[in-house]
């Protein structure tokens, strides 16, 4: 069963790729309300006598926003007159999800003993909520979704932020409805997969809630650098995940083993990593740190990996002794036979590795100077060179020439820094006329150090098949409020 994510709708797409790799698929549209004022109310392909969701007088739906956070009572809330964790809207959108298993588990094409959920975003969240409140799941597969602690205050470089401001009782709240009260009663195999950097699951908490189911296999796969978006190699382990839990197919390679090593020879932190080799061939091993402790935020710098007998080490060199050390790696396996998710909108038609990431390891200042490590890298004004192509950095619509946009978090680290004064300077080779437009982002998912603001800036290029050098200063990139100021 596919549960699609917020402003979304039932997708035949996934429907067709769950067929297609033998399984009975049902897309459950829990945002339609029956109302038809909403562009997501209607299943895709949906013809217009169609059934619907009609949630009746109460609305679990995006019309009624408001209901996602609150336990008060309300007009389109279960209970009018007192406060109650059912008035929530998860409440019943885990009923409808569950009553779309039952729907499945009563087609004569099912096996009622080998059911799966999997969803991405809200329907990561609906994942975990019904894998907590229903047995008759034998696997499940969240997506950038279903991490605890979002009513937590987390204390950030700069200040405090948190995902959700409950409304009602919140000790009623963590016991009934926040994700790390779900996760000791799931009794599936978890696969979480989820993009470094995402809004909606911090990666540090996915940890410590998963942490907490009992008993059962887990898998982390993370998309370096990106937001609420997924890797064809982490996209594909979602089928994998299935094929071994509901159809007895080949299992994906256990969690390597992973050691942050503070006390060495040379003062400088290590990643050890061990991968599991004995399901498929490691093709690379690449390992991540980062000295930034807002997830959303952070630039995860790529550690020099080397290769030392079955492990992956890496040096994690610091400039500083004052900021937090966060490391974990991604272990890429070659695929026996490449695996196609052409039903997915913008996934590759044949992908021949998959990824499986370590645990998250970290360490506060107070660690570090604790195991006499030393500060051995410096300040650079070098953003990049590009000795290693775009490791660093993302693209958004690539191969759409009109639309596509290269990004990196690079700048965020404090690693990157230049004096007071100083101008960008790019240097490439563009054989064509070109219009470029330079895009900088201030305080994004940061409102807790002051305001968020896009600066850009616009070039014209002319082509040429000699070098060029485009220097930027500061004033020339301009937001609402004015040009940069550094």
């Amino acid at each position: 069963m596919h549960i699609h994510g917020g402003g979304q709708r039932a997708f035949l797409g996934e429907v067709k790729l769950l067929v297609a790799h033998g399984y009975a698929a049902l897309s459950v549209n829990w945002g339609g309300s029956g109302t038809g004022k909403a562009p997501f109310n209607t299943p895709e392909g949906a013809q217009p006598d169609d059934p619907n969701p009609d949630w009746g007088s109460v609305d679990p739906s995006q019309l009624n926003v408001q209901g996602y956070n609150t336990m008060l009572p309300g007009p389109k809330q279960l209970f009018e007159d007192h406060e109650d964790p059912r008035n929530n809207n998860w409440y019943l959108l885990t009923l409808g999800c569950r009553r779309g298993l039952t729907f499945l588990e009563q087609q004569p094409e099912v096996d009622a003993q080998r059911l799966g959920v999997h969803g991405f975003s809200m329907g990561g969240n609906l994942t975990m909520y019904v894998a907590g409140t229903d047995d008759r799941v034998k696997a499940a597969v969240p997506g950038v979704g279903g991490q605890g602690w979002r009513w937590q205050p987390h204390q950030f470089l700069g200040g405090v932020a948190q995902q959700e401001q409950v409304k009602g009782d919140l000790e009623v709240f963590k016991r009934t409805l926040s994700f790390e009260s779900y996760a000791p009663n799931i009794k599936s195999p978890v696969l979480h997969r989820s993009g470094t950097n995402d809004f909606h699951g911090w990666m540090d908490d996915v940890y410590r809630t998963n942490a907490l189911i009992p008993n059962q296999p887990t898998r982390y796969c993370w998309s370096p650098h990106l937001n609420h978006r997924l890797i064809p190699e982490v996209a594909v382990a979602m089928p994998l995940w299935f094929d071994h839990y509901l159809k007895g197919g080949p299992a994906l390679p256990q969690t390597p083993t992973s050691e942050l090593k503070l006390q060495t020879a040379d003062h400088i932190p290590q990643l050890r990593v061990t991968p599991d080799k004995k399901s498929l061939p490691i093709a690379r091993v690449d390992i991540y740190y980062s000295v930034d402790s807002d997830p959303r935020a952070r630039f995860w710098r790529s550690a020099e990996v080397m290769r030392e007998g079955d492990a992956f080490i890496a040096k994690l060199p610091l400039h500083t002794l004052d900021l937090p050390l966060f490391t974990f790696a991604n272990v890429y396996y070659t695929l026996l036979k490449p695996k196609s998710l052409a039903q997915l909108r913008g996934e590759s038609a044949s992908i021949r590795e998959v990824c499986i990431s370590s645990l998250l390891h970290s360490a506060d200042p107070l660690k570090l100077r604790e195991a006499k490590v030393a500060a051995t890298t410096t300040v650079s004004p070098v953003i990049d060179d590009f000795s290693h192509g775009l490791r660093d950095w993302y693209k958004l619509n690539a191969g759409n020439l009109t639309h596509q946009e290269t990004w990196t978090r690079k700048i965020t680290d404090p690693m990157y820094r230049s004096p007071d004064g100083a101008k960008l300077e790019l240097t490439l080779k563009m054989p064509k006329t070109n219009h470029l437009t330079f895009v900088v982002r201030q305080n994004e998912w940061r409102n807790y150090r002051g305001q968020r603001a896009t600066f850009t800036c616009e070039r014209e290029t002319q082509g040429s098949d000699a070098v060029q050098t485009i220097i930027l200063a500061p004033t020339e990139f301009i937001s609402d409020t004015g040009p940069l100021k550094s």
